[in-house]
């Protein structure tokens, strides 16, 4: 590309066909405006994906188990951001994506980094978990979204102002709420509504509880 053409005899240049209009060669030999047009094109379309990730909607992968079974390593899903910028509440089976609350932040955890849960329980709730089973304002969650009886107790504890309390639904494996307490609001970077990979598992993330074992 670039090379310079070889020396070829210069023919005598003929009078044109067209006389140009005043102050101007021909239109026909003007630049069109095509390029400038796709360019403009181009920036546009950008733009509203920029707007759209910062704003809308942002894809993220899983990495780690905590969310097992619903959420498997390496999916891939889409979060949608709307809901937490306009104060709309989050209600119970909500799967949330959020920033490191303080108590991690102090422990080490990068505060831009992002973590996933399910949330089980809103600002006003009593949450308890006893005999394996996760209680909330005294009822047990029905069928709740976990495989296996929980390990551990928690509570009971009256969810606080503008908080929520998060749990991973791999409920024995999961670095969550009741190891760090409730989640403030703030924190939350959006809800995760859709997984787009693996194609054999597209489609709109479970909020209803797990039916049986081997759901993926």
């Amino acid at each position: 590309m670039g090379g310079i053409l070889p020396d070829l005899p210069m023919a005598p240049v003929p009078a044109p066909d067209v006389v140009p209009p005043p102050g101007g060669a021909s239109k026909a030999n003007e630049p069109g405006p095509g390029l400038g047009r796709q360019l403009l094109s181009l920036a546009l379309w950008l733009l509203v994906a920029l707007l759209l990730r910062w704003a809308v909607i942002e894809p993220r992968w899983i990495p780690s188990g905590s969310m097992l079974p619903t959420l498997q390593l390496q999916d891939r899903i889409l979060v949608e951001k709307v809901r937490p910028k306009l104060h709309r509440p989050l209600k119970p089976g909500s799967v949330v994506v959020f920033h490191p609350p303080p108590a991690l932040v102090e422990a080490g955890y990068d505060p831009a980094s992002a973590l996933i849960k399910r949330v089980v329980a809103a600002a006003g709730d009593q949450v308890e978990v006893r005999d394996g089973l996760l209680y909330r304002n005294g009822q047990p969650v029905p069928g709740d979204w976990g495989k296996e009886p929980m390990e551990y107790k928690l509570g009971p504890l009256t969810v606080p102002p503008h908080n929520l309390l998060v749990l991973g639904d791999n409920r024995n494996a999961s670095l969550d709420s009741h190891l760090w307490g409730p989640l403030p609001e703030e924190e939350v970077i959006g809800t995760a509504v859709w997984r787009y990979w693996p194609l054999r598992r597209f489609g709109p993330i479970r909020l209803s509880p797990v039916p049986g074992p081997g759901i993926a």
